[in-house]
């Protein structure tokens, strides 16, 4: 009797077991169901073929559902903001070529009228006619390709140059206006070649907008170039003894628009160094700079070295 009891517990303690073990199995199996197929969700999402399938509403299963909405929102917002893109590419489109013929007309029509026989005060208007004239170009020529850049349209191809003959092209770029101005461009010549991965024409205009930023806001003494090498990056730093800049502007001259109170009355909209940033941004580099009023600036470019 006690040994038939005692199977019989051990019976009950073995169905028990097998329950737990069965409820154990089943569990992780739907665990690993369900990371499967959340797995597959993602992997389909990253290659843009997600598409939502039926997933019933059981408690296991909701996670599965709220995925397959995010992933589908998901989707319309990429999709979406493909055709905002889409828009904007055409609008600056149409913005570069609306305005192309009357500022080429603007300007040709100043240049005749300056070759007319004027008093000298419609002379002085004609000529500071002309002058807004070639703003009004650079402006709208640099937001179209401000807009260009920031939305993707136009993307930068870094490819491994050498960063002593970029320097060298933006100094003889640069050299008439510092000479018209009166200063002194100075290239700091290294016998050692360094090599970095840039977009050669874009990194090009980012270079020679500091050089220009420093000409222009150098009064007397110099502005010196150099190539100073590091293990990660290649660094063109642009020296110049120039006004300087306050310790509470230099984070925020790289925006958009803005331009320091010690700029005055100078030429500029405020774009330049904002391109600058945004184009040594992609490709994965960027810029600092080190200043004190008075005492002159310290911009330092860095180029991703050679991997």
């Amino acid at each position: 009797m006690n040994k038939e009891f005692g199977i019989a517990i051990l019976a009950v303690f073995l169905l028990a077991a097998l329950a737990v073990s069965g409820t154990i199995l089943f569990y992780r199996y739907k665990t690993l169901h369900i990371y499967q197929v959340l797995d597959k969700m993602l992997s389909d999402a990253k290659e843009g073929i997600f598409t939502e399938e039926h997933f019933d509403e059981t408690k296991l299963s909701a996670l599965e559902a709220r995925w397959a909405e995010y992933l589908s929102s998901n989707e319309l917002t990429v999709k979406r903001q493909g055709e905002e893109k889409e828009k904007i590419k055409t609008l600056i489109a149409d913005i570069s070529h609306q305005t192309k013929t009357p500022i080429a007309n603007l300007s040709l029509y100043s240049e005749l009228l300056l070759e007319q026989e004027l008093s000298r005060e419609a002379g002085q208007y004609v000529t500071a006619l002309r002058e807004q004239v070639q703003k009004l170009n650079f402006l709208i020529t640099t937001l179209v390709r401000m807009s260009r850049l920031e939305t993707g349209i136009l993307t930068l191809r870094p490819e491994t140059g050498s960063v002593n003959g970029l320097v060298r092209t933006v100094y003889r770029q640069m050299l008439p206006r510092a000479e018209e101005k009166g200063l002194k461009l100075i290239l700091e010549e290294t016998e050692e070649e360094y090599w970095a991965d840039f977009d050669e024409k874009w990194t090009e205009e980012a270079v020679a907008n500091i050089v220009e930023n420093a000409i222009k806001y150098t009064d007397h003494g110099s502005v010196t170039m150099s190539v100073c090498p590091f293990e990660l990056f290649c660094s063109i730093q642009v020296r110049d003894t120039g006004i300087g800049i306050p310790e509470e502007e230099q984070a925020r001259i790289f925006g958009r628009f803005y331009r320091g109170a010690a700029a005055g009355n100078s030429d500029g909209v405020g774009i330049g160094l904002y391109l600058t940033r945004e184009i040594l941004s992609k490709e994965e580099g960027y810029i600092k700079v080190s200043s004190r009023p008075g005492q002159g600036s310290v911009f330092s470019i860095y180029l991703k070295s050679k991997s």
